[in-house]
């Protein structure tokens, strides 16, 4: 995609769960390249639920929002996509642009569901970890309803066969493709990725940095 040069609006980048801003540098720095400030958000994604974590990412924000004129867009990675919803939901910039949710579980994974209570899975991935199941409904009041423009990119590839038998119809290996959707959503699209190789995925930039421009996604490989 061209550079857009002129273009100064601002682009929120959050990582997912037991990741940290370093996973999301390639996607940074695309973005940058053509033409948006960055803000490329670490935070503590093992060590605090997920209603704390929404305050924490406003912290990081609000010195970051400095100009009313420019527009505020967000990309987030499976849990970074829930708290850029969580984080509208409680602290709606009133520049806000678009968001883009990269492999999200909107509605909950089934793989969070059968390992959450586990040494191991608590160990790896904490309190928002617990949040995260198919089955906690909860949730859902920390997100809000998606009353902007919120597009969605789904993976359908895996390498986990053993998470992949847990989870219903197509799905990335951690979240199912029909896990990624939520009522109000803008456009979704589905690509060749794995959840975990997703933020990589060249075509998922493209078409991240389409939907911030133009409100949809160009989808050229795969409608």
């Amino acid at each position: 995609m061209a550079d857009t040069g002129s273009n100064k609006d601002y682009v929120v980048v959050l990582h997912g769960i037991a990741r940290t801003w370093r996973s999301m540098r390639r996607l940074t720095h695309f973005i940058e390249r053509n033409g948006y400030p960055a803000l490329n958000v670490g935070y503590p994604s093992t060590r605090l639920p997920l209603e704390a974590l929404v305050e924490y990412i406003h912290q990081k924000v609000v010195p970051f929002n400095q100009d009313p004129s420019r527009k505020i867009h967000f990309v987030g990675y499976s849990l970074g996509g829930l708290l850029a919803r969580g984080f509208i939901h409680k602290h709606r910039p009133a520049n806000l642009g678009r968001v883009v949710q990269l492999a999200p579980p909107n509605q909950g994974s089934e793989v969070v569901d059968f390992w959450k209570h586990t040494f191991l899975y608590r160990w790896i991935f904490g309190l928002a970890g617990q949040d995260l199941g198919a089955r906690n409904k909860a949730f859902s009041r920390i997100l809000g309803p998606v009353d902007y423009e919120l597009g969605v990119v789904a993976g359908n590839r895996t390498w986990d066969p053993i998470s992949s038998a847990m989870i219903p119809g197509p799905n990335d290996g951690k979240v199912s493709v029909e896990s990624t959707r939520v009522p109000g959503l803008t456009d979704h699209i589905i690509i060749s990725a794995s959840h975990t190789f997703i933020i990589y995925n060249k075509e998922a930039w493209e078409e991240t940095l389409h939907f911030f421009e133009f409100g949809q996604f160009n989808g050229a490989f795969n409608r």
